[in-house]
């Protein structure tokens, strides 16, 4: 418990330094990262492809899906995702007619998953960070800057209060083959919980940044975030359990791995992003 709070500690703090202090590039570098070790470890540690070339093409295809988001790049996003899936197709096929005696075509589907879907999924936290729609304060930030917090606070801050409302009241399990100490009480508790801890920083954005963000999308993404971050981490709680594996990686003290830490955050911060540029569809995003 020591080392997971202590980890918890610096990486808020590391957060906070990409976001407002270093330059756009460090915390680009640190995404794509993420998401090179989320395709490996949706892959690899669960032996899902365990050919070794295709592995190697998967995270090649998701280092490139993470750098085609880096800002000022001189290629469009969709030409970039266009490439990466015929890049994915043809490499993948070509790699399991080589191997076809050893290499099952399964490996090839979860392939296009660990290697396209997983990072794109993670890089909505980049996309909604690029996001400037209006000026804050007159200041060099940019909205997205911001608002990217409220998908973590979503998905994380439900997840804490989901915790607390099993601790003290949960009797009913949710989910007791994948999850056994998941309780009713705690889903109702961290959903009741997100929409709070959303709303309340929505409002905090609102009169110190003046985000002009409406209250009711910001209950919205915390109560239907709770939701989807505790789908996220019982599907990927599936995988776990059904490839007969603990923990997706260590790379995070006291947490696991990328999946074990961002399973939720998959799933919040795109339906996060959907939102924001619903909510301001008329601005430059």
């Amino acid at each position: 418990m020591k080392a997971r709070v202590l980890f918890g500690v610096v990486g808020f703090a590391f957060v906070l330094l990409a976001l407002y202090v270093f330059p756009s590039i460090v915390l680009e570098i640190a995404i794509a990262a993420l998401c090179v070790l989320a395709t490996y470890e949706v892959l690899g540690s669960t032996k899902l492809v365990h050919n070794r070339l295709e592995l190697l093409l998967c995270m090649l295809v998701a280092l490139g899906l993470a750098v085609g988001h880096v800002t000022g790049l001189p290629v469009s996003l969709s030409a970039v995702v266009q490439g990466l899936v015929f890049v994915m197709l043809v490499g993948s096929f070509a790699i399991e007619l080589k191997f076809h005696d050893s290499m099952n075509v399964s490996q090839v589907a979860w392939g296009f998953f660990g290697a396209l879907i997983v990072p794109y999924l993670m890089l909505s936290l980049l996309r909604i960070y690029q996001m400037d729609f209006q000026p804050i304060l007159d200041t060099d930030f940019r909205a997205g800057q911001f608002i990217v917090l409220l998908p973590l606070l979503a998905a994380w801050g439900a997840d804490t209060c989901a915790l607390f409302s099993g601790m003290f009241f949960g009797k009913h399990k949710l989910a007791p083959v994948v999850s056994p100490k998941k309780t009713v009480e705690g889903a109702v508790g961290g959903v009741i919980g997100g929409a709070v801890l959303v709303v309340l920083a929505a409002l905090l954005m609102n009169v110190f940044l003046d985000l002009d963000m409406p209250l009711w999308s910001a209950a919205v993404l915390g109560a239907v975030g709770a939701v989807l971050g505790e789908i996220g981490d019982l599907s990927f709680s599936v995988i776990k359990r059904q490839t007969g594996i603990k923990d997706y990686g260590h790379i995070f003290p006291g947490h696991g791995g990328v999946l074990d830490r961002f399973d939720s955050v998959l799933f919040v911060a795109p339906f996060a992003e959907i939102l924001f540029r619903i909510l301001w569809q008329g601005s430059a995003l």
